[in-house]
């Protein structure tokens, strides 16, 4: 075949992306602040770099490049999030994450506190499919707890940090979960079932220990706060989050999770037809961002894939790899870094999803087993970074009354679901054929 050439590995066609990376990160650093520069932004210069020191022609690199963008996986990624942001928008306006957050306060006990902020942040995490809505909605009330009570602030934060991390780990309309399902080809139900075997035990280890810590605390005041809530206005994300686990289709899903939260605000008088057709629009532009991200990288990394770069990584990997077991870690290991360099476990898993696939198809892995590893890895390092969007969350919102170690070391969820993934990998010692 004429076309057929070789790709010869090269460290030099990395450059684009290690531009892209460090202007993310170098921005970040300057202005302290990891969301200053647009993602999309970093992209682009990326993308002009590697115009300006690849060898082939312009309209051979242009064409390179909208072939990446337009890549089926890339396309259906960027669908799924334009659907996720207008499920999002809706259910919020309906005060459906009000009524979720209500109906859990209603039935806690002072003792069980910790507990439940971590089972609260959780489901809040789950059915909005991010965990930084998660905490920028409860940490004002968990504060509020700590005031009230004798409950300890660094462990309400660090239940608040887990939960939030655990539901958008698991999440069907969280943007990690449709990149990481999407890079490796796998439905979003099987993810899920994959997913929930190895968040689950960390998860239930760490309600037992906030439910130890919890016992013995008393109220300061009287509790005579009324919640108020419509227990209907919940149902759409159990529609969504029952159509996942069944298997539907994800497009059919979200679009019945957008009609389903639509009618109840119509009919509950939120909002008009014509109103909720906006809100809807509204959630397909608070995508824009991850939308022209997931567009762009996926242009840039077939640039810096044709010139041999994305050749060049899987070649050292192997070096490494001697077992199946071995590949996990190496995917584990690549994600974790890359997302140490850019603080955004999303980015990581579009940047770390082809070299994922490559290696999952080559050493003959579980697809679904491998898309989770992307997705948890991911979540592990991003919620334990110090610079981390949803650390400094935490922490800017609590106003010093806590540190990064003190939110640390009371997160038990992630620290559990570290230890509890590498012996899951480790035990699992399928050997290579």
């Amino acid at each position: 075949m004429a076309n057929s050439k070789k790709i010869i590995p090269k460290l030099s066609a990395l450059i684009p992306l290690f531009v892209f990376v460090f202007t993310f990160l170098g921005a970040g650093i300057y202005q302290n602040d990891f969301y200053a520069l647009p993602a999309p932004i970093a992209v682009i210069v990326g993308i002009i770099v590697a115009f300006l020191i690849f060898r082939q022609s312009i309209n051979s690199k242009i064409k390179t490049l909208l072939k990446g963008c337009g890549d089926d996986k890339i396309l259906t990624m960027c669908l799924i999030y334009l659907l996720a942001g207008a499920f999002a928008t809706i259910t919020k306006a309906t005060g459906s994450v009000d009524a979720i957050v209500n109906l859990g306060l209603d039935f806690i006990a002072i003792q069980y506190i910790y507990f439940g902020v971590f089972i609260i942040a959780a489901f809040l995490s789950v059915s909005t499919g991010t965990s930084v809505g998660a905490i920028v909605a409860l940490a004002p009330i968990v504060i509020g707890f700590a005031d009230k009570s004798s409950a300890d602030l660094g462990i309400l934060c660090g239940a608040l940090l887990g939960g939030s991390m655990f539901g958008d780990n698991l999440s069907v309309i969280s943007d990690t979960t449709i990149a990481a399902t999407q890079s490796l080809g796998v439905k979003m139900s099987d993810k899920f079932k994959q997913n929930i075997k190895i968040a689950l035990p960390a998860a239930l280890f760490t309600i037992v220990i906030l439910i130890i810590q919890g016992l013995g605390l008393e109220s300061n005041l009287e509790d005579t706060t009324v919640y108020s809530y419509s227990v209907i206005k919940i149902l759409p994300y159990l529609l969504v989050i029952t159509l996942s686990i069944i298997g539907v289709n994800v497009f059919v899903t979200l679009l019945l999770g957008v009609i389903s939260g639509g009618l109840l605000g119509i009919i509950y008088g939120d909002f008009t037809l014509i109103e909720s057709t906006k809100i809807a629009y509204t959630g397909f532009t608070s995508m824009t961002e991850i939308f022209l991200l997931s567009l762009l990288t996926g242009g840039l990394a077939a640039l810096v894939s044709k010139n041999g770069g994305i050749e060049y990584i899987l070649i050292k990997i192997k070096t490494l790899i001697k077992s199946k077991t071995s590949a996990q870690f190496g995917i584990a290991a690549l994600v974790s870094t890359i997302n140490l360099a850019i603080a955004n476990n999303t980015v990581s898993i579009i940047i770390a999803g082809p070299i994922a696939k490559t290696i999952n198809d080559e050493y003959d892995l579980d697809n679904k087993k491998t898309a989770s590893i992307l997705d948890i890895f991911a979540c592990i390092t991003q919620g334990l970074l110090p610079y981390g969007a949803q650390v400094l969350m935490i922490l800017s919102l609590t106003n010093g009354k806590i540190n990064y170690l003190d939110l640390v070391a009371n997160t038990w969820y992630l620290l559990l679901l570290l230890i509890y993934t590498l012996l899951f990998i480790s035990f699992k010692p399928l050997r290579l054929k």
